[in-house]
């Protein structure tokens, strides 16, 4: 199968400076103001230094790299390399301090961490048009191994970035360690939880949705406010929003240290939106200019490739990845493509509790949470796999956990996979009578932890699990009321842990004969400081699914 990006694209570029106000504005991040000179002297004699037409230019006094580099969408011959030239990242005229012609920068690409010998260097483009970001799609590398990498523009020389490929298709694997985590809510809280997934050093990193919050917090509570005070509804707006984010020298951290794999849910455009519809029921046509404007600013934050580019009103982000012949990994797009929400309409406007009495559309099998398309190609992909775990990285919870009301009629969340039952149904169907080798299924967005078994029919104990799913957490987000939740949780048998009272991440052990899965939490997330723990270990063991206790 293909890799999770396409096996076309074309390189692109970046240019700009940055003020002592804006550096001060900056904080933490500030200090990766380091000049090229001194981070290349050491390793490479200022002759060999790439140089371009526009790095002579006189105008480079300031910083342009403020808002780091990543690595993303691995290949067994390559990745994608990101940055994006913003010398005065919150400047929206010009954007991000730059001006509006695109520009040429140098990359080199090394198989140390010191640069001692460079094996690969040249030009990228940085394009006006979007935002000066940066999309190298790199080709040429060997296969399951790390690389160093950077940018250059005139006398300065962007952080060092670590990026790996992956294992040849069909290769003899032993390991792969990824981590994976959701909602960072900005105004909640700090972003420790991001410093210590580098500290793993994993081999992936997965973001499963709500990488930035398109909402403002007016309240004394917020911990830290986003930088324009309003709502993101604009491409100006949803571009800052992102840059304020990509300043924060946690996540810069992360993103230096990991190759990641992305995807969206709902807070990247507007809470709980599904396809052309708001949650606020504004017009569709109105609507849809808001979801483009926040899908460009998407692929401009990220290290997408250009089968990712936006297109029009449609931008696709789902793919999937071989590692070798350990793991075939799918990640999902669920917001662009699914179904309305069941009993969408005046004052049930995005997700709401319905039962099948009070909303019988709710158990339409026409109703997919991510597009009969989508659908069909990973129903095709899981049939297809060879690989010795199948992983399914998507946005939301996608066990039963809807309690009983006193009617004996079940409640469903109508923005998870509870509010669309028969799609769920159907894929989970197909992991069992296909015999697919050891689905499992990781998520987000509900500002927990939980690890459950996955059934064809949850109200039936004697279902067997045919799949494992875990969902890592929230990086800041506050999760749902613990007491509330854990009344259902003693309905539900299938729910092996659940916590919302704690933030962080999941990471994952794979070998050929077992995953581990550990949900680390940081102990204070209002503490940029705030030091880890481990709450829990579960194991999955080849060919038995559900999850086991360590």
């Amino acid at each position: 199968m293909a890799p999770i990006d396409s096996p076309t694209a074309r390189p692109r570029t970046v240019q700009r400076t940055i003020t002592r106000r804006t550096a001060l504005r900056m904080g933490a991040a500030a200090a990766l103001l380091v000049p090229a000179a001194s981070v290349l002297g050491a390793s490479l004699p200022a002759t060999d230094r790439i140089t371009s037409p526009t790095s002579k230019q006189p105008d480079w006094r300031n910083y342009p790299f403020t808002l780091g580099v990543a690595s993303g969408t691995p290949r067994s011959d390559g990745f994608v390399l990101w940055t994006r030239l913003a010398p005065d990242p919150l400047s929206a005229e010009p954007i991000g301090g730059m001006g509006q012609d695109d520009r040429e920068i140098g990359y080199e690409i090394a198989d140390t961490p010191g640069f001692q010998h460079i094996v690969q260097r040249g030009l990228a483009r940085a394009e006006a048009a979007f935002a000066h970001s940066v999309h190298l799609e790199v080709t040429g590398l060997e296969p399951n191994r790390h690389y160093w990498y950077r940018f250059i523009l005139g006398p300065w020389a962007s952080p060092v970035g670590r990026a790996i490929t992956a294992p040849a298709p069909g290769s003899t694997v032993s390991a792969l360690r990824f981590g994976y985590c959701s909602c960072s809510n900005y105004e909640q809280g700090y972003f420790a939880a991001y410093r210590h997934l580098a500290e793993e050093e994993p081999d992936l990193v997965m973001f499963l949705g709500d990488y930035i919050y398109e909402s403002v917090d007016r309240s004394s509570a917020a911990i830290r406010h986003h930088s324009d005070g309003k709502p993101a509804t604009t491409l100006p707006l949803y571009r800052n929003r992102y840059a304020q984010y990509r300043l924060d020298p946690d996540l810069q951290r992360l993103h230096a240290t990991a190759t990641c794999l992305a995807t969206w849910d709902d807070h990247e455009v507007e809470n709980d939106y599904a396809g052309a519809d708001s949650e606020s029921l504004i017009a569709s046509v109105q609507f849809l200019k808001r979801r483009d404007a926040a899908y460009q600013a998407f692929y401009e934050h990220m290290p997408l490739p250009a089968s990712s580019r936006p297109d029009g009103d449609a931008m696709r982000i789902y793919g999937a990845l071989d590692w070798g012949g350990l793991a075939r990994i799918f990640v999902l797009d669920g917001r662009q493509y699914r179904s309305p929400e069941a009993c969408y309409g005046p004052g049930k406007g995005g997700g709401h509790v319905e039962t099948l009495r009070s909303c019988p559309g709710l158990g339409n099998p026409a109703r997919s949470l991510l597009g009969m398309e989508q659908e069909a190609w990973l129903s095709r992909g899981l049939s297809a796999s060879p690989a010795r775990w199948n992983v399914i990285a998507q946005g939301v919870v996608m066990a039963q956990v809807e309690g009983k009301r006193p009617d004996g009629e079940r409640g469903a969340w109508t923005d998870a996979w509870d509010g669309y039952p028969e799609a769920r149904r159907r894929l989970l169907t197909q992991l069992r009578d296909a015999r697919i080798a050891n689905p499992v299924v990781i998520g987000g967005d509900n500002h927990a932890f939980w690890a459950n078994d996955l059934k064809v029919d949850f109200d039936d104990m004697r279902t067997p699990a045919v799949a494992t799913e875990f969902v890592g957490g929230s990086i800041t987000s506050l999760g749902p009321n613990y007491d509330a939740t854990m009344k259902i949780v003693a309905q539900s048998p299938h729910v092996h842990f659940f916590e919302s009272r704690k933030r962080g991440y999941a990471i994952a052990d794979v070998t050929p004969g077992r995953m581990e899965t550990r949900f680390q939490s940081v102990t204070d997330a209002t503490d940029p400081a705030a030091s880890k723990e481990t709450l829990v270990r579960f194991v999955t063991e080849s060919g038995k699914p559900g999850a086991v206790l360590a």
